[in-house]
């Protein structure tokens, strides 16, 4: 049997084990996609027939996938895998902010690559390695598992980072987090303590614990 007639053979074998992947992990990048015996080259055609999707370079989805409203943090997460997302990001996740930030803010280490995409946008903020990994949790948005700071370390780091995402929206999220119960106050300073952002915070966590 020649060469060419076990590969035309393969083929749909290979489709099928590509769209099983997807449909069970939502997307896929391409390094996941050979591992799993699928070549680039049946990747590129199942692309130009319209059967997979490609988001961005080495990234797939099936057309029919259901979107999440978290979409970009999916993707986002798939494209940075050392990356967390943080900031106004992560107050909009725990809808504690009123804030659309318009691109993914996501954390990263002080000597981490850091990508240049337009899609999904994305603003990189570097966090020190000891607070990088403190206080992640994990969600699963269209079958990735997204990496998200929680809301106690989420507030701590806006107050730490205000310059960049403004004090009234750290503010904010501090207010909306304990008034929908979400967080303890203690759990909040505890974070801020760590961070080194607490005595900005203090006046106003106490004075919002009070009302509360």
């Amino acid at each position: 049997m020649s060469s060419k007639l076990q590969g035309t053979r393969s083929e749909p074998l290979q489709r099928d084990r590509l769209i099983t992947l997807l449909r069970e992990r939502g997307m896929a990048r391409l390094s996941e996609i050979v591992s799993a015996g699928v070549t680039a080259a049946t990747v590129s055609r199942l692309v130009r027939e319209g059967a997979v999707n490609r988001l961005g370079r080495g990234l797939y989805q099936l057309p029919d996938a259901p979107l999440d409203t978290q979409h970009a943090l999916a993707e986002a997460a798939m494209r940075v895998p050392k990356g967390v997302i943080a900031l106004t990001s992560a107050l909009a996740f725990h809808d504690i902010t009123d804030q659309m930030p318009r691109r993914v803010w996501m954390a990263i280490g002080q000597k981490d690559w850091a990508p240049s995409l337009t899609d999904p946008p994305l603003r990189i903020v570097r966090f020190a390695d000891h607070l990088l990994r403190d206080g992640v949790t994990l969600h699963n948005i269209e079958g990735v598992a997204v990496p998200v700071y929680g809301v106690a370390k989420t507030i701590a780091d806006t107050f730490r980072h205000r310059r960049a995402v403004g004090l009234d929206v750290a503010v904010q999220g501090l207010r909306e987090a304990l008034r929908k119960r979400k967080v303890t106050p203690a759990e909040i300073a505890d974070h801020a303590i760590k961070g080194g952002a607490y005595t900005v915070m203090r006046p106003y966590l106490e004075a919002f614990a009070a009302d509360g």
